[in-house]
């Protein structure tokens, strides 16, 4: 659990001629006449509230002796802000005394709403109001403090343009230009990127040093250099860069120095506090990234805010990156701790507030860009097998809300687990603001015994991370409240978090985050924070989570149903979007029934039948494939490349995967369409499914794309999922609730079959880092539908890992194909039953279901060390 912030209400602002007394002054103003104000706060003894919520009315607050408030007219001119650096007014506070200290700002705007906060534990807060223009009401809340006060500040950026060229120098992948005082440094490098700086100062800097980027990557010394009158050419294998001359602007193209990859329209321009660059955009040109955006994935016409936030809901960006990617063909990575604004209209503007330019390009379709910037600031972590089960957290000792309790009794709630044959996977024993914990060795041993690892929440440092990890500690949820800006401190601890868990025993870290930045894939699980649930929160969480894809975020996802409120259906259809998210968990122990008011758990079985069964229903489902999920985060860990798609990531020439209806769907890797159903109803329109054939997973009902599907009945209980043609799904046997109980000497596979396709299972211990020196394993199975049969090839596993099985049965269900007259496995006939449960009786043998079309297949064990084909003849 995170502190929220509440919105202010129009009592708590006061009207205006409310003027706060003790900030001296007021109010301020900040137009053509006025650049910058600043004020200076009264000195408070202690800290008062935890947030603006808590703040009274301003005229119950006249010297504001709670609370500080500073009353903000910005007066602009029409068109201000559309290219300015920093895209609006920076707002900051500043202590220079006792900097460990807490003070946190929000702003409002004048109807109460809040516009910009900066709520970290940083000295100084900053923050920006976007494109201001009105009258803003800036509240400093004083947290943590000891006789201490702060002095404001808010100012309007004025901006200055590159002029004409006058230097260029340069070889061996590095060149210097030079543009009056501005300098800038244009390094190709290994792997086909490009890095671009430049500094008004004349000088270069890197202020994220190497806490983002560990390693640079070397200069590609084969580029030449070449004058072209109105411009100067670099030209690397892959791209040519251009340095017009006349005022100076950059240009990427391709090898032939003709294609476009992008061209900067105006030159770079800077203010005070930020540069921007302008890129002309192209007629059909998409535009991706930022990190989280709630409720968006495709960003064209938009505008991306990339800074610290604590809006969990639509339109926040808590765990935003300062990373864009292009459909024309690149993206970049700004590499700072900074904020920014990217707006992505007629004239691209991406802008970030500091008075520099450090960018990296990286080219190639959006895989192969994605790659490379997770290539740059860390690839996703490989998770815990464990970690792709469900999670569950509550705070057990010293709950308000639940009376007095023990750290103990989370093993009551896991035998919950267990008793409902749910699956489990670790269970945070502590999250909540001044929950402790105690008897942590026996908390941890009790649920290990139920399969399940302990977490626990950290709400005030690390710095026990050691001792705990030694008692059984396998999780770490780090909090806001403590983790800064959401900038480098962050980044920081989740790296430290990640180590301290691995530093202290031979697992795999497995850490939670809520406000993160650039290079956070490689070490933590990205969470959306606390939000209330809503029909609405189930729509827009669906964009989000595949959106953040394109950013290299393998692992984003959010409470199952919320933590504030409850509904057994919203919380059933929540759990069947997030099946396919590659971490899920319900958060216990804060909720409100939305309809009777009364305090609820959230466990999957306290509504009872019929949500019981069906909570249960996809969390199995999601357990028994949970070898193709970690096989996705094995692809993950390779290629930068997240299991939980958009559609316009694997079908990028299709226009359609852009739309309304696309936006609300997402893939789970190649195979799986997932259409959740967002709203009271048990119909689902506007199902787009791409070019192929596809299946619904549910009625064997087959669809040819690009189609759109209307009026698909989905009562409560199904999740509107659809199967590609050709894929070749893993899964664990029917019944598994646990990575730790299941039957290792099984493995089933769901074959859709048309013509040739395979897949490449990837097998490891799942909890060591064993993998990460080679032991792990790979399996091919490849399908062969020809005229007269279909074809099966189950290759040898290839690698080894502790614990590997010598042998297992295969069971293989192959959809569509009418019943065979003969199966056979390396030509040996099996045996036709006549029923499922006879079937399952069997040694061996195949049964054909005429009501749903599909074969079921049975083997014997099988050597792992040689491959074998199953034959399925008509």
């Amino acid at each position: 659990m995170i502190g929220t912030a509440a919105l202010l209400g129009a009592a708590l602002l006061g009207a205006p001629a409310q003027q706060a007394k003790a900030a001296t002054p007021g109010s301020g103003v900040l137009d053509d006449g006025h650049k910058s104000v600043t004020w200076q706060s009264p000195v408070y003894a202690a800290g008062t509230v935890g947030d603006p919520g808590k703040c009274p009315a301003a005229a119950d607050d006249p010297d504001n002796k709670v609370c500080d408030r500073f009353d903000l007219k910005v007066s602009v001119p029409d068109g201000y802000w559309d290219d300015n650096p920093e895209g609006g007014v920076p707002v900051s506070i500043e202590w220079a005394k006792q900097p460990t200290d807490d003070f946190d700002m929000y702003v409002f705007d004048d109807a109460g709403k809040q516009v910009a906060a900066s709520a970290g534990t940083a000295d100084p807060e900053a923050t920006v109001i976007p494109k201001a223009d009105g009258t803003y009401h800036v509240v400093v809340v004083p947290y943590d403090v000891h006789d201490n006060s702060f002095v404001g500040k808010a100012y309007l950026p004025e901006t200055t343009d590159a002029g004409d060229l006058t230097s260029f120098t340069g070889k061996d992948g590095s060149y210097t230009i030079g543009a009056g005082a501005l300098k800038a440094r244009a390094d190709f490098l290994t792997g086909g990127q490009l890095r671009l700086q430049a500094d008004p100062s004349g000088t270069f800097s890197d202020p994220a040093g190497s806490q983002i980027v560990r390693k640079q990557p070397a200069l590609d010394k084969h580029t030449s250099s070449f004058d072209a009158g109105a411009y100067y050419g670099i030209r690397s294998a892959g791209a040519v860069l251009r340095v017009y001359k006349k005022p100076l602007r950059f240009g990427l193209y391709k090898a032939d120095n003709r294609t476009r990859i992008w061209q900067e329209d105006k030159p770079l321009r800077w203010s005070t506090g930020g540069m921007r660059q302008s890129l002309e955009r192209g007629k059909d040109e998409q535009f991706f990234g930022g990190g989280e955006q709630n409720g968006s994935f495709s960003h064209r016409d938009k505008t991306v805010y990339v800074a610290n936030n604590t809006n969990w809901n639509e339109g926040g960006y808590n765990n935003s990156q300062p990373f864009y990617l292009s459909s024309a063909g690149y993206g970049v990575y700004r590499n700072t701790f900074a904020p920014g604004v990217y707006d992505f209209g007629p004239s691209v503007h991406a802008g970030q507030q500091e008075r520099r330019l450090d960018a990296y390009y990286f080219l190639g379709d959006a895989k192969k860009v994605i790659g490379g910037y997770t290539s740059l600031v860390g690839k996703p972590f490989m998770p815990p097998v464990y970690g792709l089960e469900p999670g569950d957290a509550d705070c057990y000792l010293h709950n308000a809300n639940q009376g007095e309790r023990h750290t103990l009794d989370a093993l009551k709630v896991a035998d919950g687990y267990v008793d409902n044959q749910l699956p489990l996977g670790w269970m945070l024993v502590n999250d909540g603001y001044g929950c402790g914990y105690e008897n942590l060795a026996e908390t941890s041993k009790g649920l290990q015994d139920r399969g399940a690892e302990m977490g626990l929440w950290t709400q005030d440092g690390i710095d026990k991370l050691a001792d705990q990890v030694k008692a059984g500690q396998r999780v770490a949820k780090l909090d806001v409240a403590w983790v800064g800006n959401g900038y480098g401190m962050s980044l920081d601890a989740c790296d430290k978090a990640k180590a301290g868990i691995e530093d202290n025993s031979d697992a795999r870290g497995f850490v939670w985050m809520p406000v993160s930045w650039a290079g956070a894939q490689r070490c933590g699980v990205l969470w959306s924070g606390d939000q209330k649930l809503s029909w609405d929160f189930v729509r827009w969480q669906i964009p989000t989570y595949a959106g953040a894809t394109m950013s290299g975020i393998a692992y984003n996802t959010g409470d199952v149903g919320s933590i504030y409120s409850h509904d057994a259906k919203m919380y059933a259809r929540d759990l069947q979007a997030k099946t396919f998210l590659p971490a899920i968990m319900t958060m216990d122990g804060w909720a409100r029934d939305m309809t009777t008011g009364q305090k609820i758990n959230q466990q999957p079985w306290v509504d009872g039948e019929p949500y019981t069964s069906i909570n249960r229903k996809y969390l199995q489902l999601r357990e028994r494939l949970l070898p193709y999920l970690y096989t996705l985060s094995a692809e993950a860990a390779k290629t930068g490349v997240g299991g939980v798609r958009p559609l316009y990531l694997e079908y990028p020439d299709d226009p359609q995967t852009l739309g309304a209806n696309a936006k609300y769907e997402y893939l789970a890797g190649d195979d799986f369409l997932v259409a959740p159903v967002y709203k009271d109803s048990d119909t689902r329109d506007g199902i787009y499914l791409p070019k192929g054939t596809w299946t619904d997973y549910w009625t064997g009902k087959t669809y040819h794309g690009p189609t759109t599907v209307d009026g698909y009945h989905a009562p409560l209980d199904t999740l509107p999922l659809f199967v590609k043609s050709g894929a070749v799904v893993p899964m664990w046997p029917k019944g598994t609730t646990s990575y730790k109980s299941r039957d290792v000497h099984e493995l089933d596979w769901d074959v859709y079959p048309q013509g040739r396709s395979s897949y490449t299972l990837y097998e490891d211990d799942g909890v060591t880092r064993d993998f990460a020196k080679g032991a792990s394993a790979t399996q091919r199975v490849t399908v062969d539908q020809g005229k007269h049969a279909t074809e099966v090839n189950v290759g040898a596993s290839k690698g080894s890992y502790k614990n590997k099985p010598d042998a297992r049965a295969y069971r293989f269900t192959v959809h569509g194909e009418g019943a065979p007259h003969r199966v056979s496995v390396e030509g040996r006939t099996l045996p036709r039953v006549a029923s499922a449960d006879a079937l399952a009786a069997a040694g061996s043998g195949w049964y054909y279901d005429a009501d749903t079309g599909v074969t079921t297949v049975k083997t014997a064990r099988q050597s792992l060390d040689r491959d074998f084909t199953v034959t399925l003849r008509r």
